[in-house]
């Protein structure tokens, strides 16, 4: 801050004819400072003689012919309003009249009615179940009026698992609003967006069991379902944080009390309504689901094999043998949680699914001792990775390798079980020490692995002699007295060439 009195210093020297340079190199100050002072004081004002002003009428007539491009506009100003301006000039001149902002129009309100309506949508989450990063979708359905939700997690999401989802939540609920808002998801509709969304067949069908009727908003119109865009916020901030989960049922326990009973038990933030209560009052208002409705299930068509076995998602199970003397052709119903073999209409077994995850496994009845088994099954490592990453760090790198992009083997579940097969005919030592080498070198074939170990191996039984042979020998009397002894006579070998040579003439 420049005092009053060096203030007062310069305009005097000014006035005495002291140059501005002079004066700013007097008092130690910049000369700019000794300019604004001065111009302050008189009140003159510089204009900037190359200054360039376009009128902003002219700009925003511009931008939306060009379509907001700005080499185009310099190019139109150029040549048709003969106007000669910098490109950096141009963008600055833009951003400061905020033309590339879109304006947000204002929200729509929307009455919440009792019974009208409910909300539905999905939103990706990466987890820790079980100590392993997993994947999820999150499914959510929200009553607009009494707020209340059902939350479940899933490791994948299609139309089927969409109506499973809604069936089981509706169930819980034991009643529906008369429309559901969704977003234009090709899971609902077939052509279309928003109000002109044409929805699919198979899920207006489903709809219409419960019945409600589905409504799409319009592309970027989100807001229209806020209520279930806000869970997903609140599943992030309140449900997550401080839990751990063990499995997809764990999750999803915690998920459906955390949702229906914690949540919806305590009082909201800004309206200080309870969910629970409201839900009480609305449901007159909505509609009564039957108890007995059909789960959804989907058909599959699947041919027995040789083994007695009809494959099913990456799984085999076993059917009676009676039922193979009347057709190898079997009828599969995939429930959410189970699947039905039928023959001719005639119900044969069920069996619960396994987890997602679970891939290559024969299942039958526990009372049955099957021996056979379909010997095209897949071979899976899971096992063998499991036991090699116990046998330390250097171990674990590999099998990382293994996995990276940088193996070019394309069989990696056959070389992690050939590696596991090798880790049982060597040492600890020798296989830290082959390892270690076949990730120096990018080695990612079982028989270089072995040409490895094979050259530790002959290393440690016929290691180096650091101590080499004394080669004083030559000076020992034992040497010295054998050193020279009788020359062989040869003459005798001489004359039995000569008599050969005679004989043959």
């Amino acid at each position: 801050m420049i005092s009053e009195h060096i203030r007062e210093t310069i305009r005097t020297l000014f006035s005495t004819g002291t140059a501005k340079k002079e004066i700013a190199r007097l008092l130690s100050i910049d000369i700019k400072t000794v300019r604004s002072i001065l111009n302050s004081e008189t009140g003159a004002h510089t204009e900037r003689s190359d200054k360039i002003d376009v009128s902003d009428e002219l700009l925003e007539t511009l931008y939306i012919s060009c379509r907001g491009y700005a080499h185009r506009m310099q190019e139109v100003l150029e040549e048709e309003h003969q106007i000669k301006i910098g490109y950096s000039t141009l963008t600055r001149l833009i951003r400061e009249k905020d033309m590339r902002k879109k304006k947000k129009g204002r929200s729509s309100h929307y009455e919440d009615v009792p019974g009208e309506e409910m909300q539905h949508d999905t939103s990706p989450y990466t987890l820790e179940i079980d100590g392993a990063k997993r994947k999820v979708i999150a499914s959510s359905l929200y009553i607009r009026y009494s707020k209340m939700r059902y939350i479940l997690f899933y490791p994948v999401f299609n139309r089927f698992v969409m109506k499973c989802f809604l069936y089981k939540a509706l169930q819980y609920f034991g009643f529906s609003a008369s429309v559901c808002i969704i977003d234009n998801t090709n899971l609902a509709i077939s052509a279309g967006t928003g109000g002109n969304a044409i929805f699919n067949r198979e899920m207006i069908e489903f709809a219409n069991q419960f019945g409600f009727r589905w409504q799409a908003h319009w592309v970027k119109h989100s807001d229209r379902k806020a209520g279930v865009e806000r869970s997903f916020h609140t599943i992030e901030t309140s449900f997550f944080p401080g839990r751990s989960f063990a499995s997809f049922e764990d999750l999803n326990l915690k998920a459906i009390e955390w949702a229906t009973i914690r949540y919806a038990g305590r009082p909201q933030s800004k309206t200080k309504l309870i969910p629970l209560q409201l839900f009480e009052h609305e449901k007159p208002f909505l509609i009564k689901i039957n108890e007995h409705l059909q789960p959804p299930y989907r058909c599959h068509h699947r041919l027995i094999d040789a083994y007695g076995y009809v494959s099913f998602n990456g799984n085999y199970y076993w059917i009676p043998e009676d039922a193979e003397k009347k057709g190898r052709e079997f009828k599969v119903l995939e429930y959410e949680k189970k699947i039905e073999i039928y023959q001719k209409r005639n119900k044969l077994t069920e069996y619960r699914l396994p987890d997602y995850d679970i891939k290559n496994k024969r299942f039958y009845p526990p009372q049955m001792k099957i021996k056979t088994k379909p010997n095209n099954r897949k071979k899976g490592f899971t096992e063998e990775e499991r036991s090699l990453r116990t046998l330390g760090p250097v171990c674990c790198t590999y099998l990382d390798f293994i996995h990276s992009v940088e193996c070019c083997n394309r069989q990696k579940p056959k070389l992690i079980r050939d590696l596991y097969s090798l880790s049982k005919r060597l040492s600890s030592n020798i296989l830290s020490e082959t390892l270690e080498q076949a990730l120096k070198f990018k080695v990612d074939s079982l028989h270089s692995l072995e040409r490895i170990a094979q050259n530790l191996l002959q290393k440690d039984l016929f290691p180096d002699n650091e101590n080499p042979i004394n080669s004083d020998y030559e000076n020992r009397e034992e040497y010295r007295a054998g050193r020279f002894s009788s020359e062989a006579d040869l003459a005798r070998f001489q004359t039995l060439l000569e008599n050969e040579e005679k004989n043959e003439e």
